[in-house]
C-alpha cells in the first residue's frame, strides 16, 4: 500500500479557454513540491495520459478517486476538486483545503 500524503493548500480556479467550460467549474489545489516528488516515487511504469496519476482522496468527510496532473509551470501536480466536494465541505476559491491522497496506480 502506498503512503498517505496530507497537505493543506488554497483552492484556485483554472481559467479555461472561453467556451470550453462553465465558469467556476474547474477548481484545483496545487500539490506541494515534496508531496509531488513522493507521488512520482510511488509510481512504477510508464506515465498515463498527460502524465496523470490515479489517486484516492479524502477531504473532510468527502472521499473520491480522481487523477492528479502535472503542472508545467510549477513542476508540481494539481488536484481537481469537483463541485460536489466543494459544496459538501463548504469551500470556495481562495479557501484552504486539507486533503489526504494515496496513489492507486500499481506500483
Amino acid at each position: 500500500m502506498t503512503t498517505a500524503h496530507t497537505f493543506t493548500a488554497p483552492l484556485w480556479q483554472w481559467d479555461a479557454k472561453e467556451g470550453t467550460a462553465e465558469p467556476g467549474s474547474w477548481c484545483l489545489v496545487t500539490v506541494p513540491a515534496d508531496v509531488s516528488e513522493a507521488i512520482r516515487d510511488d509510481v512504477v511504469g510508464p506515465p498515463r495520459g498527460f502524465g496523470s496519476v490515479r489517486v484516492s482522496v479524502e477531504a473532510g468527510s468527502s472521499r473520491w478517486t480522481t487523477s492528479v496532473f502535472p503542472d508545467g509551470g510549477s513542476g508540481c501536480f494539481v488536484l481537481p476538486i469537483k463541485k460536489a466536494v466543494r459544496v459538501a465541505e463548504g469551500v470556495a476559491e481562495g479557501d484552504e483545503l486539507t486533503v489526504t491522497l494515496r496513489v492507486t496506480e500499481p506500483g
